[in-house]
């Protein structure tokens, strides 16, 4: 599933997969999903996905986000953000907040979650700061909590950088990827280089940073303020098994989709502690990432890899980023109640103790008078 689809206007929009989705893949068994769900599943949190648009069919019938899918707008062309030409934004969706297939196959991080799709680029997938900037606004406006940019652009832009400061004061999470999909990038990209941004990068199956994404390029120089590329945070983003429009499965690699896992677990979080603030739910993302084991932020993996149970069971309503958090303790029953036998046995046995004790002492005195009273015969 590519980010973009450039010969759109030969071939027309994507097709329907013909595999099936019938297993989950290896991002979902490395994330572990299914330990989170007996806390959160994401029920109360709408999550925005800012690009493509979403394919309506699977908010209907039995498509993965059926009942939990909003159309937002559409700010190119003509129709709502029902339609998805590209599939990139269904399979975003999907990897957020779909239900598991009845066949086995994947599910999204916060299956409770309701998700809104907002359109904001072409047929072909491309958009700019000002398409950017008012999906960014509309999705604030729309409720959402937590917003995925799936688009990234390489120039910074007035409109887009207030449009990043309205969703913070909205209440709203934006998470972005720190490069397009399929493009290694030594360039800070938008939205994910501005404050306040949550910048997500890839993993590959390995464990190490994936290519093709801009946490894999050489360190660059440092930026003037506000070009400053980094990362926060990384995700499992290379070969995710996903399901697209017209629900079959397809193959995802990218920082977008590494963002959307960000997204997924942030929706888990505000399902079970929905009064963190934007910068609480951020540095509880951070705070509780899997550590690389290297000097934090690390320059490619940033403060570590996404941690859905570390960030939902931890404790507190924010902490510095890397610093540890607690986690809720483990309520075990205690044993039946004996302290008070117990109690009784120890003082008596203390007592006896001591009476023999002194018994022994007073005979031992006794013993010495009478060897010191004793006149040799």
């Amino acid at each position: 599933m590519a980010q973009t689809l450039p010969d759109v206007r030969q071939n027309g929009c994507r097709k329907p997969s013909g595999r099936a989705a019938d297993r989950a893949g290896w991002g979902q068994t490395y994330l572990r999903p299914e330990a989170v769900w007996p806390l959160s599943r994401g029920e109360g949190v709408t999550v925005a996905v800012i690009g493509s648009g979403v394919d309506a069919s699977a908010g209907a019938g039995a498509g993965v986000l059926a009942g939990r899918l909003a159309l937002g707008p559409r700010f190119h062309g003509e129709g709502d953000a029902g339609r998805d030409c590209v599939g990139h934004g269904t399979v975003l969706a999907g990897l957020i907040a779909g239900r598991r297939t009845a066949d086995g196959g994947p599910s999204g991080l916060a299956p409770g979650a309701k998700v809104l799709s907002v359109a904001v680029t072409d047929d072909a997938g491309s958009t700019n700061a000002d398409l950017l900037a008012k999906g960014i606004r509309a999705a604030a406006d729309g409720g959402a909590r937590v917003a995925v940019v799936a688009a990234p652009i390489a120039e910074p832009a007035p409109a887009l950088a207030e449009a990043v400061g309205y969703a913070a004061a909205k209440g709203m999470l934006l998470v972005a990827p720190t490069g397009p999909d399929g493009q290694s990038v030594a360039v800070p990209v938008y939205p994910a280089a501005y404050p306040g941004v949550l910048a997500v990068a890839a993993l590959s199956a390995d464990g190490s940073p994936a290519g093709g994404q801009a946490s894999a390029a050489p360190a660059a120089p440092a930026a003037p303020a506000g070009r400053a590329s980094r990362v926060d945070l990384t995700a499992p983003g290379e070969g995710l098994l996903a399901v697209g429009p017209g629900g079959g499965a397809f193959t995802a690699s990218g920082p977008s989709y590494a963002a959307a896992l960000v997204a997924g677990a942030a929706a888990l979080v505000l399902g079970r502690t929905p009064e963190l603030t934007v910068e609480q739910l951020a540095d509880r993302l951070r705070a509780t990432a899997y550590r690389p084991g290297t000097a934090l932020p690390d320059p490619t993996v940033g403060w570590g890899t996404v941690d859905p149970m570390a960030a939902v069971a931890a404790t507190g309503a924010s902490a510095a980023p890397g610093a540890p958090m607690a986690a809720e303790p483990v309520v075990v029953p205690p044993p039946a109640d004996h302290s008070a036998r117990r109690l009784a046995s120890a003082v008596a046995g203390v007592s006896l103790g001591g009476a023999a004790l002194v018994g022994l002492a007073a005979a031992a005195v006794r013993a010495g008078r009478n060897r010191v009273g004793r006149r040799p015969e």
